[in-house]
Order: C-alpha cells, then structure tokens, then sequence
C-alpha cells in the first residue's frame, strides 16, 4: 500500500492543506506539468486556488524532496512527483511531449564525467531532445 498524501507531507514536517493535497493529487495524475497545468487541475477539485498559493506549495514540495522540478531549456518548469531515483527525460521538440527515461546501464561514456574536478558524482541529468511518432 502507497503512503497517502496526507502522511507524506507529515512524515516530513510539512502542514496539511487542501491546497498542498490537490496539488500532490495534480501532479500524481499529470507528470511533468507546468505550475499553470496544475494549478488548473486543482482549481478544478478544490475550487478557488490562488496561483501564489500554488507556486509557495510547489517551492515547499519541491524543498522537501517530495517532488521534483525540471526546467529543460526553453520551457516552463514543470513538476513530477517521481523523486529519490536518478532518471532522465525525453522530449520532443515539436509538441513538447515528455516522458521518463530509466537511466543507461552497462556502457555509458556520456554519464562519466572526463574531469571529476575532485567531486564525488552521485547523480547525472540528462535531456534527450527529438521528434515523438506524431510530429516526425
């Protein structure tokens, strides 16, 4: 059995609202949306939700790990709330469609760093960037 949203956002330290609930529900159901995506999603269950309100709660999940942030380059950040694992992410250039990308195994040259500078590597982030089936 998952742990429900309301004993996450205890579990680490964080105040329970119907705000932060719709928001934790917005993303469960809609990775990699934008801050006005979701926002919208929880306007929708809730009702009235300030989008000040949004951005706070999302900067509060995002600094207690309970979710994450990406900004891939040229777009809107955007939230997931799969943390705690080291994926990546691909996304096409036409329509902006991403999705998940496990990390490679055996052979990656691109994930070792030629000049560590002394620093102990424990994640990498990368962005695959193409044209899904739809926009080719």
């Amino acid at each position: 059995m998952t742990e429900s949203a309301k004993d996450l956002l205890r579990r680490h330290g964080v105040q329970v609202t119907a705000q932060r609930l719709a928001i934790m529900d917005a993303i469960a159901a809609n990775p990699h949306a934008t801050a006005d995506e979701i926002a919208d999603v929880a306007r929708a269950s809730i009702g009235s939700v300030s989008r000040q309100a949004v951005y706070d709660s999302l900067g509060t999940l995002v600094d207690k790990s309970l979710i994450r942030r990406i900004q891939p380059d040229g777009s809107a950040a955007r939230y997931e709330d799969r943390v705690g694992d080291n994926h990546h992410h691909l996304i096409c250039r036409g329509c902006n469609v991403m999705f998940d990308v496990d990390c490679a195994v055996d052979y990656t040259p691109c994930l070792t760093a030629h000049d560590d500078h002394g620093f102990v590597i424990d994640e990498a982030e990368v962005v695959y960037w193409g044209l899904c089936t739809a926009c080719q």
